[in-house]
């Protein structure tokens, strides 16, 4: 077997994958509270 160096691997594309979930996740939990907001509005 080969011998692991910690810190070794390229990890350039799990990163560019976590951060686009980041992204996304932010994205729908802010249009979440707005359609909320927006809807408590409307139904008074």
């Amino acid at each position: 077997m080969a011998e692991y160096e910690h810190g070794s691997m390229d990890i350039t594309d799990k990163e560019k994958t976590f951060d686009g979930f980041v992204k996304i996740s932010t994205r729908v939990a802010i249009f979440s509270i707005v359609l909320l907001i927006f809807i408590a509005l409307v139904n008074g």
